[in-house]
């Protein structure tokens, strides 16, 4: 099987480090398609639709590295532990996963092998070649789940750390987007792993991005919506860097 994992603008100058997990729906021929029809495949089960062109925009706007994962999340979730059932979904929303049902122990232990430990191994190495930074994910979400419209356009995520998350909301009357705190999921729906793995333990500011997918469908709507949160971003770490130099003040 090939990297489950690339590394984008590795040599990205800006202190943000942006991650991409559900980049792609690609299924390697080794999982068998997993036993799931081209609709699946292509929905919102699979990846993160429009997530991955907005985090390359990001990534020449910023400069920054971008870790993005190159495998479907129904193979293994890289924003999710080795532990967590939904690793390796038996149903994901309203589509049954038949080459994830049952999967014996030692299968979970290969896929873990397979994408996970790659992917983790190369983000730490990203991170741990700088003194400190900032992490930023990208995601994206439906604009109806199970009925329910959701009228949120930006979700900005954090768990234990809401520093830079804080920033963000502080100044979100900057950007036309409407946004929320740890919506449309939060830290108890188990989606901060990222966050919790690799920056809180570093104690770099973070945040996890969620953007509706109908607002990033093609190309032009992925580089106004990347401006934007360009632009919300750069205000959010201005802020959080002077607060840092002022409580540094003698």
């Amino acid at each position: 099987m090939d990297s489950p994992v690339r590394v984008h603008n590795e040599d990205g100058a800006s202190p943000i480090v942006l991650v991409c997990e559900h980049a792609s729906n690609h299924i390697p021929p080794i999982y068998d398609g997993l036993g799931i029809d081209a609709a699946t495949a292509m929905s919102h089960a699979a990846y993160d639709p429009g997530a991955f062109p907005v985090a390359k925009h990001l990534s020449a706007l910023f400069d920054a590295p971008l870790v993005a994962g190159t495998v479907s999340r129904l193979i293994y979730d890289c924003n999710r532990p080795p532990e967590a059932p939904s690793a390796m979904p038996e149903r994901s929303e309203r589509f049954v996963i038949a080459g994830n049902q049952g999967l014996s122990e030692s299968e979970r232990a290969a896929r873990v092998e397979a994408v996970y430990r790659p992917f983790e191994r190369t983000l730490d190495r990203l991170l741990d070649a700088r003194p400190d930074g900032f992490l930023v994910t990208v995601h994206s979400f439906t604009p109806v789940f199970n009925g329910v419209s959701r009228e949120v356009e930006l979700g900005i995520l954090h768990d234990a750390d809401s520093r830079l998350a804080d920033a963000m909301l502080a100044s979100a009357d900057t950007i036309s987007l409407r946004t929320g705190r740890n919506v449309p999921y939060g830290p108890e729906d188990g989606v901060t792993h990222t966050l919790v793995r690799h920056a809180l333990p570093r104690r770099w500011p973070n945040v996890m991005l969620e953007i509706r997918n109908d607002l990033i469908a093609d190309g032009s709507a992925q580089r106004r919506i990347a401006d934007q949160i360009h632009a919300l971003a750069v205000i959010a770490m201005s802020q959080l860097q002077s607060d840092t130099e002022q409580r540094g003040r003698p």
